[in-house]
């Protein structure tokens, strides 16, 4: 009896050449933006106006080109590129969690949202960027402002929900939406057609990681989380809920802005009147 040849032990993966030349030159670019914020702080900076107007040169750099690039470096490396119930940010970094879940058809979705008091967020142009910029300062209402991207499944949010808090841009209620992929369950096996992250924005202030200016947010993203339920439910009397207690541990941690966040790791989700509950374990 002939038996098929067993795998050497020792055989090793070639790596691509294409792949190698790729991931030097991204650490590449890493290093020369880093070599290059150095040498704006070390040799044009100088007391004075142009001392100043260098300062801001190089905290931009650093905080939009540096850091970030750094950022991405590193978490491409050490974050896991699967779902763990924790969004990500442009730049690599753990976002938000991952606290709420629906079914249903995104025609009944967005109608459940605006009859729940909700206010769809405009996408993230150059127009509605300076658009919050000068709301922020001037304390202007702002009810559509767009929100920062967050990714899941390897993409941004399909869209946002948020309501404004007495005419300040700075605090608002806001919810991110992720169409789930086809065929896709979560951990547990219950299939849900969306997931969403939902988080308060308390005030404007500097990301901790980044230093770039961004919207800081609530530590207790359970109460924001039971916030989104509860408008929704109220307005709706025909959506069902069910929550999947423990779905993930609770714990205390931070989001890619730097900001303290906790949960006790339950999952509600919410149940349109297209949608089946019937599979959800």
């Amino acid at each position: 009896m002939s038996t098929a040849p067993k795998p050497a032990k020792n055989a090793r993966r070639r790596v691509p050449i294409s792949a190698l030349f790729d991931q030097f030159f991204f650490i590449y670019a890493g290093l020369a933006a880093v070599w290059l914020a150095w040498l704006i702080l070390t040799e044009t900076f100088h007391i004075g106006w142009f001392g100043i107007l260098f300062f801001i040169a190089f905290w931009v750099l650093l905080a939009y080109l540096v850091l970030p690039r750094l950022h991405r470096i590193l978490t491409s490396i050490y974050v896991p590129d699967y779902f763990i119930g924790r969004t990500r940010t442009s730049d690599g970094l753990l976002g938000d969690p991952i606290n709420l879940a629906l079914r249903g058809p995104a025609d009944e979705l967005h109608a459940a949202m605006l009859a729940a008091g909700w206010t769809r967020a405009d996408a993230v142009t150059l127009r509605s960027s300076w658009g919050i910029i000068v709301s922020t300062v001037t304390r202007r209402s702002y009810d559509r402002a767009p929100v920062s991207p967050l990714f899941l499944f390897g993409r941004m949010q399909d869209f946002a929900y948020q309501q404004e808090v007495e005419g300040n841009p700075a605090k608002r209620h806001h919810v991110r939406f992720w169409r789930t992929p086809d065929d896709w369950l979560l951990p547990g096996g219950s299939r849900v057609d969306w997931l969403a992250a939902g988080t308060f924005d308390r005030a404007v202030g500097f990301s901790l990681f980044t230093l770039q200016i961004t919207h800081r947010i609530d530590a207790d993203t359970d109460i924001e989380r039971d916030h989104v339920v509860a408008t929704v439910q109220s307005a709706n009397p025909a959506v069902s809920l069910v929550t999947l207690h423990d779905f993930s541990t609770g714990y205390h941690s931070r989001n890619g802005g730097g900001d303290s966040i906790r949960t006790d790791g339950d999952l509600p989700i919410i149940v349109l009147p297209g949608g089946d509950a019937s599979d959800v374990n």
